[in-house]
Formats: structure tokens, sequence, C-alpha cells
């Protein structure tokens, strides 16, 4: 008696999006910046004037997650381009072992997107009490944060619902520079914060590119990313959004300490993604991926640079550079998800705000 076959069961419908909102979002960047440039001028100028007349002797930044990797952006621009030093403050410190730290005559920027999380908005009151000048940079205005901060820039992205920040980590990029170009005069940095919606417009264009390069791996498990100065905060991001929407294990490294010991892991043959500029940091970062080349090492590149496998747009200052490469990131790392067979909207154990203290 023959065996009838065993029936193929049908093929399920895909389940995964066919434009996931982390990626709607994302492409929303450009009419963000444009926002934040029509309504924040006010708000510009009056920081500015209070930051000349009161002169902070250094600067302190109070963060979570994507806002904190933005504050590392922020510690590079205010200390390259003011020459004001920066420290990240743990908000533990204060929520957790109590210490009511001295923070007069500092400037203390507090980033996020919510303005909901009870450690940071503590720490920020702790830090106004003891005679610092606060910022919030916020999304939601009315938050706790919001009211606790002497300044607010609003970040001006209007309702971010993917779990996986995007536009928001982009907007707290760029909010602060304009305060930088006040400052110290900057006026190409002023330019090309009003020519930056076009440039994020260009980057959008990247999208298939940016596809393709993602493709390559789709494979991977693990993954190393690397990048110098003001693009170091964008390599930490990248690294948290890999684990966040792709499960992959991806850490960030200075393509400068990376020599120091984690060099090892290429020869167990982990890919790499750098990320290149123009900026001052280009030599020594070049350097550093032709020796990794040369060493055997499977390297891919986003950025400005000519030479990167995924080439962003110059848009006239290496402050404005390093929007356009965070940019081109999402794209790719929303596609890398989706080859990968996984809903970049949808990460396991993730909730949209988290609150700690």
């Amino acid at each position: 008696m023959t065996t009838p076959p065993t029936p193929t069961p049908p093929t399920p419908p895909s389940t995964l999006p066919t434009d996931p909102l982390m990626l709607r979002e994302a492409r929303e960047a450009p009419e963000v910046m444009s926002r934040q440039a029509a309504q924040n001028a006010d708000a510009v100028a009056q920081l500015a004037g209070v930051l000349r007349s009161r002169r902070p002797t250094y600067a302190v930044t109070v963060a979570r997650g994507s806002s904190d990797h933005a504050c590392s952006v922020l510690k590079y621009a205010l200390e390259t381009q003011l020459a004001l030093p920066v420290a990240s403050l743990g908000p533990s410190v204060h929520t957790l072992y109590g210490a009511q730290l001295d923070l007069k005559g500092a400037l203390v920027i507090a980033v996020s997107q919510s303005g909901a999380s009870p450690d940071v908005v503590e720490t920020l009151r702790m830090a106004r009490l003891s005679g610092a000048v606060t910022v919030a940079l916020v999304n939601v205005e009315g938050s706790d944060l919001g009211r606790e901060a002497e300044f607010a820039l609003p970040l001006r992205c209007g309702a971010e619902k993917a779990v996986a920040a995007t536009k928001s980590y982009l907007a707290a990029l760029s909010a602060f520079f304009p305060v930088i170009a006040a400052l110290n005069g900057d006026q190409t940095l002023s330019a090309a914060l009003e020519r930056l919606p076009v440039a994020l417009r260009r980057v959008l264009e990247l999208e298939g590119t940016a596809f393709n390069l993602a493709e390559r791996y789709r494979f991977a498990d693990n993954l190393l990313i690397l990048a110098r100065g003001l693009h170091f905060g964008v390599a930490q991001e990248a690294a948290l959004k890999l684990k966040e929407i792709c499960g992959i294990h991806a850490e960030a490294y200075s393509a400068a300490e990376f020599s120091h010991g984690p060099r090892r892991l290429i020869a167990e043959g982990l890919p790499i993604l750098g990320f290149t500029s123009t900026d001052a940091a280009q030599d020594a970062t070049d350097a550093a991926y032709r020796d990794l080349k040369t060493s055997g090492a499977d390297l891919r590149t986003i950025g400005p640079a000519a030479h990167s496998s995924l080439m962003t747009p110059a848009t006239g200052h290496p402050l404005t550079d390093v929007v356009a490469s965070a940019l081109a990131f999402y794209l790719f790392g929303a596609h890398l998800a989706l080859h990968k067979g996984l809903n970049p909207d949808a990460p396991p154990l993730l909730s949209k705000v988290t609150k700690t203290r």
C-alpha cells in the first residue's frame, strides 16, 4: 500500500511590515529639522544670552539610552567648538546613592524624548537647586523634565510611536547646535543648519543603497561598530539599535581604542561597521581602517568620506554631518531587521518609555 504524501501546509502570510513605522518616522527628519529652526529661534537666543552672562566653566549631561548617545556627540561638540569640558553624570549617583552634588557654575543638560524618567528628572532638579544653569532637550514639552528645567529646547519631533527611537535622537543631536553657533559666532554652522533639511532629504534618496548594504549582514550575530570623535556617539547609538531591532550583539569602540585589546576579535571573523568623517578625525580614522583591512577585517563604512560604502552627502559642517550619518544608519538598521525576518517595530521585551530611578 502506497503511503500518501504528507500535504504541504500553506505558507503563512508574512507578518513583517512592508514599510515599518521606524522607517516612516526616520523619514520625517527633514521636517523635524525645519520645525526646530523655525520654532526654537527665540529659545536659542535667550539661552545663548544667559550663557554669555553666567559663563559656565564646565558642562554636565544627564540622559539614558539613545538620549545619552546624543550627549556623547554633544560632549565632543561643546569641547571642540566652545572649549567647554563636559562630563556625563550617572543619575543614580543622586537617586540611589543620595549624593547632593555641588554643580554651581555648571551647565547641566538633560536629554529625554518623553521627559518622564524619574532619575533624569530628579537629577536635573538637584542640579538646579545647587545653582547650575539647567537645560532640558525634551520632546514632550509639558513633561516633568520640561517643567523642572530653567530652560527648554523642544525637540519638535511630534509624536514618536516606534519603540526604536529615530527622529527624537536626530533632533536631540541638532537641538543644541544653534546655541553653539550663537555663542562662537560660527556662520558656517548656522548656514549648515539652514541647509540641513535639504541634506537629509538627499540621505533619504540613499535608502536603496542602505538596503543593499544591510543585506550582506543578514546572517550576522555579532558586529563591531567603530568611529572617532564626533561620530562616536552615532556608533554607540548604532550598537544599541542593532541589539534592539536585530538581536545582534553589537558593541561600539573608538577606532583608536580598538587596537588596545578588542582588535583580537577580528581574528574570529567578526564583521565591522565603521563611521567615517571629513573633519579633524578623518586622517586618523582612515589610517585605522586601512590597517584593519590589511589585517583581513571585513569592514564596511557609513559617512561623508568619499570611500564610504554608504556615502552620505556633505552638509557643510562636521556637526551636521553627524546627523546625516545617523539617519543613513537608521535606514540601514531597519532594512537589516527586515532582511533577518524581524519586525523593527516590535522588538521583544522592550517598550517605548522606560522609567528608571
